[in-house]
């Protein structure tokens, strides 16, 4: 069939795929009654850009007469309307959507010619004064740079929202950059992967066997491992993805490796297999390989560094210690929690690992008690904010996030406690210590001085952290640190199903519904076979049947999460239903690509923002919407926040989450959609991590096949580390 093309303005973006870019448009085609749906994969566009689309018309079976476009043009738009919603779209600072109509109106098609020749008229608008007058001239005039980028991008396939995110990271200097090397977009800019580059590189007239392609392909690669919590990739690894990502013959990829270690893009070494199996070269990101290589040198200078209590009292006598806790704390450990707790007092480096309901929290407390009765200084730090939270309330002392608790400067670039500035205490105990990954551990330990005793505390079966590394496990496995586990449940936990589960399904048994020590049961299974009555089930929970029930908040208390982000079960779907039904009032809104913000809305941080002192997985609700700026207002942990349009690519709503990105987290309720279109990542890690969520009450909707899978199916996934290894060589003897 022969490509057609249509020219129509974009009224609607309906989805947009961040991962793969595909989406779904409603353009207004001249001559055509109804917009038109438009499908195909494209980097982002505004609402208000006028498109040239080639492609097909086809008849969806579901959702009828589709136009599945192959190419897209972006051109300034040349109608009133189109340059209503562009001015208006935050693109020139001072103009709102408002302001953007009146100007529209008033000059109609002639708009940009006077705001590059005669701004002066802008002042018949009523509403502009002097004052703003010269803000939006200044505004326009900064704006030319970027529009002589995005007229050379968009002929290169690429959206306004990235020319000026590509004008602010490279300024006057934009255009050159991306002609000399496209592939630096996506390592330089935020929302820009290699595929878009790849094609931004393809339109210039890069050859598919350019060096400079493949070595960015390598360097791709191996981030992508990243970010599947490897910390190195295994060079036959790599060299087999990046031929099969670049669609090139397996030598000139190698050629591009020995490239990227030479130029010091990558590091390579050599280690010996675990398994006694030959050894292999190890490709790592360098800040990678620094943080592995270095985290293990200092816990084994920890581990031998002297013993010594500061208060020159010695160490104390566990039995004296175990009284001194029954009278003063009116706490009695068991017998476990008492040899733990004689490990720690014995050890510079220990762990305390254990399911929910053994004592760890409890144990937590006799050690914080003993070391203030004995005027020593204590630090108490969790990788979240609610994780953090969690711990001061069930100790009484104040806890930080990590990357709190050692200050980043920004001026600096890095953390104010470091090893030249290490942190002022005599024991320092770490929570949630599964989420801790290879950076944060790095820094950490830069930052305990060697006179300190440290102690991490978490549950080993749960998953591991978000980021590149296997920390807890590591650690543990490699033999060279005490650790006690706490495995007896006590009597109080018992008396929640939610505990109970939680070790039933770590133990391999499927979970069953049951009731807690009060009157209202608190563990759930809905069974439900069909992926859209498991949604409709969940929406009926979140809004109505738990809300009237449990008297919880359906945004605030309840938290939906999903074991991946895809499909009509995953985080993005489920994010789109949950917004409608529990905020659905047509307030002012931001849209940002398939997503928009109003106040209520419950949103997450996605990415560390260390200039506003926010961090990956921290959830807040937007409080102030400003259309006219462009502003959003959020409340996170307390502290409001304000975000430009251009920086919303770093919230996601956070109705639903992945169970990946609740660790630390704990919840008055939580649903947990689980379906056979998860078999990916069906594990029992993930669903026990998600039951170990919800602290009041848990509800589990979706297929007992799925279920059932996921509990049996106790093979983690691999992660390429070798921080127990290298822990090991530095103590061998």
């Amino acid at each position: 069939m022969e490509s057609v093309s249509i020219r129509g303005l974009l009224e609607r973006v309906t989805y947009a795929s961040a991962e793969n870019g595909y989406s779904v448009w409603r353009v207004r085609v001249a001559g055509m009654p109804d917009l038109v749906t438009a499908v195909g994969y494209s980097v982002s566009r505004t609402p208000g850009e006028e498109l040239e689309l080639t492609g097909d018309w086809s008849t969806h079976p579901k959702y009828g007469r589709q136009f599945r476009f192959n190419e897209c043009k972006s051109l300034l738009p040349s109608s009133v309307e189109g340059i209503k919603r562009y001015l208006g779209s935050g693109l020139v600072k001072g103009v709102g959507p408002k302001m953007a109509g009146r100007i529209a109106e008033r000059f109609g098609e002639r708009t940009f010619d006077v705001l590059d020749e005669h701004p002066e008229l802008l002042r018949e608008i009523k509403g502009i004064s002097g004052r703003l007058l010269d803000s939006i001239v200044q505004a326009w005039e900064a704006q030319k740079e970027v529009r002589t980028v995005m007229y050379f991008l968009q002929s290169n396939g690429v959206s306004p929202n990235f020319a000026a995110k590509i004008y602010a990271e490279y300024g006057n200097d934009a255009v050159e950059t991306v002609r000399e090397n496209p592939y630096r977009l996506a390592a330089d800019i935020f929302g820009i992967g290699f595929l878009t580059a790849d094609k931004v590189a393809m339109t210039m007239g890069v050859e598919s066997d350019s060096p400079m392609r493949l070595d960015a392909g390598v360097l791709h690669v191996l981030s992508e491992l990243t970010n599947d919590g490897h910390v190195y990739a295994p060079r036959d690894l790599l060299r087999s993805k990046a031929s099969e990502l670049l669609h090139s013959d397996s030598g000139p990829v190698d050629e591009a490796i020995t490239r990227s270690i030479q130029s010091g893009n990558t590091v390579c070494d050599r280690l010996r297999s675990p398994d006694d199996g030959p050894a292999f070269d190890a490709i790592y990101l360098p800040p990678y390989h620094t943080a592995e290589r270095k985290s293990a040198e200092r816990l084994a200078e920890l581990l031998e560094a002297e013993l010594i209590f500061p208060d020159g009292r010695g160490t104390p006598d566990p039995e004296q210690v175990s009284s001194w806790v029954r009278g003063s704390m009116a706490i009695e450990l068991a017998p476990n929690q008492k040899k733990a707790l004689e490990m720690t007092l014995s050890s510079k480096v220990s762990i305390i690992t254990g399911g929910p309901g053994t004592g760890k929290t409890t144990l937590i407390r006799a050690i914080v008690g003993l070391y203030e009765m004995r005027g020593l200084r204590v630090l108490l730090a969790a990788p979240t904010g609610r994780a953090a939270k969690r711990m001061a309330e069930a100790t009484g002392h104040e806890a930080k996030t990590i990357h709190r608790m050692l200050e980043y400067n920004g001026k600096m670039g890095g953390f104010a406690h470091n090893a030249e500035n290490p942190l002022a205490c005599d024991l320092l105990i770490v929570d949630e210590a599964s989420m801790i990954d290879t950076l944060l551990l790095y820094h950490l330990l830069r930052a305990v001085p060697r006179s300190a005793m440290l102690i991490f505390v978490g549950d080993i079966h749960q998953l591991p952290s978000v980021g590149p590394g296997n920390v807890l496990k590591d650690l543990i496995t490699s033999g060279k640190l005490p650790v006690a586990e706490l495995n007896k449940i006590f009597r109080q936990a018992q008396q929640s199903s939610i505990v109970l589960n939680a070790h039933r399904v770590n133990k391999g048994v499927v979970p069953v519904e049951g009731g807690g020590g009060g009157s209202l049961r608190d563990f759930f299974i809905i069974e439900q076979d069909d992926p859209d009555k498991c949604v409709d089930a969940i929406l009926t929970l979140v809004k109505e049947r738990i809300p009237t029930r449990f008297g919880l908040d359906p945004v605030s208390d309840i938290q939906v999460l999903c074991p991946m982000n895809k499909g009509s079960l995953g985080v993005g779907n489920l994010n789109i239903a949950l917004q409608r039904e529990l905020n659905p009032n047509p307030l002012p809104k931001i849209e940002r690509g398939s997503r928009s913000f109003k106040a209520g809305d419950k949103i997450m941080q996605t990415r560390n923002n260390y200039d506003k002192d926010i961090f990956n997985g921290d959830i807040g609700f937007v409080k102030y919407v400003d259309r006219e700026a462009g502003l959003v207002t959020a409340d996170i942990d307390g502290r409001e926040i304000t975000f430009q349009s251009e920086e919303l690519d770093e919230l996601t709503h956070a109705y639903a989450v992945s169970i990946h990105k609740s660790q630390g987290s704990e919840y008055p309720a939580v649903v947990i959609p689980i379906h056979t279109q998860h078999y990916m990542l069906l594990q029992r890690n993930l669903l026990y991590t998600g039951i170990t969520r919800g602290k009041e009450l848990v509800v589990l909707v979706g297929s007992p096949k799925a279920l059932y899978i996921a509990v049996k199916n106790d093979r983690t996934k691999l992660r390429y580390t070798y921080l127990g290894e290298r822990l090991k060589d530095y103590l061998r003897g």
